[in-house]
């Protein structure tokens, strides 16, 4: 009998991913608000519900018997948090994240899993590794700080429910495009070069990341979702190496055949920007025998090759980074 499996954010980038790859292996109910996602981006034989986690009463509609819940719904990236979004992005990350943590043991459910972030390690050394000390830099990585903390105590005080965090490195792949100006860098890039306009850089362009496809986020939450008795853990998830915005972008030029030159301006964020990111995955690898295998030029060729030039939202790749 196949597992059933609750996952909040579904209808959104990494959800659905992970709902259309794995939707013959489980039995999957999507709940999703639609702030990040769209239904057209799951395979019609799942099931969508329309709601929002931070209700008690649309959780309750999705049934009342589930074996596994991923939390993926809520805030994904920083600027979500500036101006008027400020507070809404305190109250609707964390109230979401709790009530669905609830809902979960209330449900039986043997594990709970949920989106974490690597920004909360901010400008810490490199490799980034799980037991740095870490102060986060920003309001996004403060709620997701606050997740793992949560999970913590949560896990002490009912240890039958494993409760399993991401630390999820710079994600890209299919599905962005109802994230519009939120999408990642590469999505960002390969969405202006396909419009022939040239791409804002921030500063030199020597900012790196540790550039993850999709499809390996997709397989090490798998891998956690099968082990069993893993109690609390958090787990980076990358590929271990990074890639400079400069070589990312000559790598979509390249794919895409093309010898568009970007612009570079002074950044302007004064505060908080990360400049590096690199991960260390020996965690993820020695417990759950995780190993990315989606090389960049290849996720990066997948993504210009499926391109949907209807679905791009009319965004800049200055908007965000």
């Amino acid at each position: 009998m196949k597992k059933k499996v609750l996952v909040t954010g579904g209808a959104g980038f990494i959800g659905s991913n992970f709902c259309n790859i794995n939707k013959e292996k489980y039995d999957i109910v999507v709940l999703d608000n639609l702030f990040l996602g769209t239904p057209s981006n799951l395979h019609p034989d799942i099931k969508f519900i329309k709601g929002d986690a931070c209700k008690n009463e649309d959780l309750a509609k999705c049934g009342d018997d589930f074996d596994i819940v991923l939390h993926f719904a809520g805030t994904s990236s920083a600027p979500m948090f500036m101006g008027d979004g400020f507070a809404d992005g305190y109250v609707n990350s964390i109230e979401s994240f709790v009530r669905t943590l609830e809902f979960a043991r209330k449900t039986g459910a043997k594990k709970f899993l949920y989106a974490s972030t690597s920004s909360i390690y901010g400008n810490n050394p490199l490799p980034l590794v799980e037991d740095q000390q870490v102060v986060p830099p920003n309001h996004y990585a403060v709620t997701k700080f606050t997740y793992e903390h949560c999970t913590r105590m949560y896990n002490h005080v009912y240890p039958e429910m494993d409760t399993i965090g991401f630390r999820f490195m710079s994600v890209y792949g299919p599905n962005e495009e109802a994230k519009g100006r939120y999408a990642n860098m590469i999505t960002q890039f390969l969405w202006d070069l396909a419009r022939d306009l040239p791409p804002v850089i921030y500063g030199t362009g020597e900012q790196f990341r540790d550039f993850t496809n999709v499809k390996d986020i997709v397989a090490g939450i798998t891998l956690a979702l099968e082990k069993e008795n893993l109690g609390n853990k958090v787990y980076n998830i990358g590929r271990g190496e990074s890639t400079s915005f400069n070589d990312i972008f000559k790598a979509i030029n390249q794919v895409l055949g093309k010898n568009i030159q970007p612009i570079y301006i002074e950044n302007p964020v004064k505060e908080g920007y990360v400049k590096g990111q690199h991960a260390d995955i020996h965690k993820i690898q020695s417990e759950l025998g995780f190993k990315p295998t989606v090389e960049l030029l290849d996720g990066i060729r997948d993504l210009a090759d499926n391109l949907d030039r209807s679905r791009i939202k009319e965004t800049s790749s200055d908007s965000l980074r």
